[in-house]
């Protein structure tokens, strides 16, 4: 019998970032975003705070600008202060497919990247990182932003949105 060989760090790498990226957070981001109102997606509890359209719209700027721009050598053309200034109600439906479309160019870059594209220098935003270094610097902004629109969409629905339900009562894999 022949055995295949085990994938190397940056197939790993790359497949983990894939899959946490478009698998888990992005798909529930979405279920989030669909299932609340459009005046909900943009409330804010304070001028402090940011609303769910707002952090849809940064996030959108971030990956485009880290990834999607960066890796096909892209004029970087992103306003990261109109992300944040934004107060128009854009429809959700409107900036989750203008995410999506972002998302779906994100799954091509990481889908062929290379260990050489990893170990690149790139200038981005004013900061000087590797490939690997703007890939999982998306991965860990896009997590913190999703965790927070998971917050609010709870907040706002008072209910468990059920991402975990297959796991038993002692929190393991049924």
């Amino acid at each position: 019998m022949m055995t295949l060989p085990e994938p190397g760090l940056t197939t790993l790498f790359l497949e983990f970032s894939r899959r946490t990226l478009l698998d888990e957070y992005w798909p529930r981001l979405r279920k989030c975003v669909e299932s609340l109102a459009d005046e909900q997606v943009w409330w804010r509890p304070n001028e402090a705070s940011n609303s769910i359209g707002n952090l849809i719209l940064h996030l959108n700027g971030n990956v485009r600008q880290w990834l999607v721009s960066s890796f096909n050598r892209l004029d970087d053309a992103r306003n990261r202060p109109a992300e944040f200034s934004e107060r128009q109600w854009i429809p959700a439906s409107t900036i989750l497919e203008k995410l999506g479309r972002t998302m779906r160019d994100t799954s091509e870059v990481l889908t062929r990247l290379t260990e050489a594209d990893l170990l690149t220098t790139f200038e981005i935003q004013g900061y000087t990182v590797t490939g690997l270094g703007a890939v999982y610097h998306v991965v860990e902004h896009f997590g913190m932003h999703y965790g927070q629109i998971l917050f609010i969409t709870k907040l706002l629905r008072g209910e468990n949105l059920g991402f975990y339900s297959e796991l038993d009562e002692t929190g393991r894999l049924r």
